[in-house]
């Protein structure tokens, strides 16, 4: 089965994409860590014997076989994924790691609860139900994840990680940018957002500057918002970005630039979209003029500046 991509967006507004891990993979993590359970189970029955033969209580014996065996098949998975970051041997192994539907690192309560519904869909009822329901779920999950909020993820692969961004306020808009209510937006526009300002420099400068007047003009509707004809629509998107992050994210003081996870381009280092004429009410129905070069502003490494 072919891995799934599960895109999130988390609480810091930042967007990640997954590579899930798929039937193959998971079922050969499975078999390496049934094989150390195995080999422990084994160790247990020697060390039964061996005190068997010494004259240890056979009552008091059984009581602490049956524990032991049911801390290699249930505290095993729960407490290596708990203090492994969500890796086991065999997940180690085979280069997967649990994490929750956020992208954060599981806890107890999520570990144990998908070891405990493995019981269940893995050894009771048998496999075919935990099969079935990984096949036909969205991002490869079992019902142990589904039901706990979790997961499985490959972590090595072909793809890049996942890499943070962060959009300082534009200097001169921070009075702005504070007036902005971001709450009626969703994580899905804040990602339009995002890929728009930091992919709009690989655009033609017309095209960029259209998509941005479209995207922009949706954003607006959806704040219920009309921008001032001052402010262009990548300003306009510039400043969503920032007021969304610093409303979901560590707050950041106004007039500063956030503190990046990692350095990101700037959004439009290399030319700025036109200004609308003076006058007009709402820029979404300006049509674009040529976009000029403009020299970026060292200061900010930002190829724009605050409207006069």
């Amino acid at each position: 089965m072919q891995a799934a991509d599960a895109r999130l967006v988390t609480p810091e507004a930042v967007v990640l994409q997954f590579d899930t891990a798929g039937l193959g993979s998971r079922f050969i993590a499975r078999a390496l860590d049934t094989l150390v359970q195995l080999a422990a189970v084994i160790a247990l029955v020697l060390v039964a014997s061996a005190a068997e033969s010494g004259g240890a209580g056979s009552t008091a014996l059984g009581i602490f076989f049956l524990i032991a065996v049911f801390a290699v098949i249930f505290l095993y998975p729960a407490l290596l994924e708990t203090l492994w970051r969500g890796r086991t041997v065999g997940k180690a192994a085979a280069g997967l790691r649990v994490v929750t539907r956020e992208g954060a690192p599981i806890r107890f309560r999520h570990a144990a609860i998908r070891s405990a519904l493995f019981i269940v869909d893995g050894m009771l009822v048998g496999p075919s139900v935990g099969v079935l329901t990984l096949l036909l779920s969205r991002d490869n999950q079992r019902l142990g994840d589904i039901v706990a909020g979790t997961i499985v993820v490959r972590e090595r692969s072909g793809a890049r990680a996942p890499i943070a961004m962060s959009f300082p306020v534009p200097i001169g808009l921070e009075s702005y940018v504070a007036s902005l209510d971001v709450s009626g937006l969703r994580g899905e526009d804040y990602e339009a957002v995002r890929a728009l300002l930091v992919r709009g420099r690989s655009l033609d400068p017309r095209v960029r500057y259209d998509l941005a007047r479209q995207l922009g003009t949706t954003i607006a509707t959806r704040m219920r918002h009309s921008p001032p004809p001052s402010i262009g629509p990548e300003w306009f998107l510039a400043c969503v970005a920032a007021a969304f992050q610093h409303r979901f994210a560590v707050p950041v003081a106004w007039g500063g630039a956030a503190a990046p996870i990692a350095s990101p381009p700037t959004p439009f280092a290399a030319v700025t979209p036109p200004a609308p004429p003076p006058g007009d009410e709402q820029w979404g129905a300006v049509v674009p003029r040529p976009a000029q070069a403009v020299p970026v502003d060292r200061t900010t490494g930002d190829g724009f500046a605050p409207p006069s």
